[in-house]
């Protein structure tokens, strides 16, 4: 059966000061009504179970997540003790599938991306899930088209086709590129951009962990003998080297599939997202709340209904008000937004985080 994995424990730190240690961006509604994790699961609803829908999180924002998601039975919610990244948070969802369903496919997917129309998402995903049902060996991913030169996104080039299906075999990996290079795997038109969303049997991916990553393996070996004892995971799981999926398995495994995305997506990655996806005014800014501006352009305007932000003379900025903290940045300086956060932390701030 189909099992939806939901990666949810991200603390979100590009989108402080709105998004904070307890409720980070998944568990706020950056775009639209509904929070990125109940669009997440709503992109699921009515296709797989709610109880073949599994949530990873951790100890600080699993009441939150339990109170906005509450068709997801409490057990499918999963704890991690700590951030090991997705290598061992992955490991921990594959171990809980196979104690329900020794046959599980695993859909694993972040819960703060913007993916659309639905069908589309679910006839990808039902295409990918055929291919891992004809060769359970497989370990599909797939690749978003690249609509431009991002120098923020990690690429996949893609190999020849796999059999008779629409999946290609991966050539390689690529790190995020400097623009020149982006610029010409965008001309080459057989570059994707890894979006980090998965399908592959829950014992395959542990299979490929014990080949490549014994160790975390061997912990979850462990683990997967006691999954109600909570003593064991607190020891057990922070011992596991932090590493991603990526690194652990799909760089060094064979049989590794990309499958072109059909569906609209945005990881929503940085405040400067939202002019790709709310789009701007006729100042060229993007404004999401009372927002005033003389001569003001090229802005990125957040802020709460009962609060108005006026401007004047600014311009590429980002102003991002909450009841108790306001940034206000250059949009090229967005990428210390991260170590601002540190910054922070340092001068003793931490209840604003």
């Amino acid at each position: 059966m189909l099992h939806a994995v939901v990666m949810a424990g991200g603390s979100g730190t590009r989108f402080w000061p709105q998004s904070r240690r307890s409720m980070p961006k998944q568990l706020l509604p950056l775009v639209g009504q509904q929070t990125m994790i109940q669009a997440t699961l709503e992109r699921c609803a009515g296709w797989i179970p709610h109880d073949q829908t599994w949530v990873v999180t951790n100890g600080v924002q699993a009441p939150e997540t339990a109170r906005q998601l509450p068709d997801v039975p409490s057990g499918n919610i999963l704890i991690e003790p700590c951030g090991r990244n997705t290598a061992p948070c992955i490991g921990l969802a594959a171990i809980h599938l196979l104690s329900r369903d020794p046959d599980a496919v695993m859909l694993v997917m972040p819960a703060d991306h913007v993916i659309g129309p639905r069908e589309v998402f679910q006839d990808a995903v039902s295409a990918a899930a055929t291919i891992v049902k004809s060769d359970p060996g497989v370990l599909v991913l797939f690749g978003v088209p690249p609509t431009f030169a991002s120098t923020g996104y990690g690429y996949i080039e893609r190999g020849e086709l796999f059999e008779e299906s629409t999946a290609y075999r991966v050539q390689s990996f690529r790190e995020k590129p400097v623009r020149e290079t982006a610029e010409q795997y965008v001309a080459g038109r057989n570059f994707y951009w890894n979006c980090g969303i998965f399908v592959w049997r829950a014992d395959r991916i542990l299979e490929a962990l014990a080949e490549h990553e014994p160790e975390i393996h061997e912990r979850l070996t462990r683990l997967r003998g006691a999954l109600d004892d909570d003593q064991l995971l607190q020891a057990e799981f922070p011992q596991m080297k932090s590493i991603s999926i990526d690194y652990a398995v799909l760089e060094r495994a064979s049989d590794v599939l990309v499958l072109e995305a059909p569906f609209e997506w945005d990881d929503v990655g940085s405040w400067q997202s939202l002019t790709r996806l709310l789009g701007t005014n006729a100042d060229d800014n993007t404004v999401d709340g009372p927002f005033c501006g003389l001569n003001s352009t090229g802005c990125i305007v957040r802020t709460g209904a009962n609060h108005l932000v006026a401007t004047i003379g600014l311009e590429d900025c980002i102003v991002v008000h909450t009841p108790d903290a306001t940034l206000v940045a250059r949009k090229g300086d967005e990428n210390a937004v991260k170590q601002l956060v540190e910054l922070i932390q340092e001068h003793g701030y931490d209840r604003f985080l």
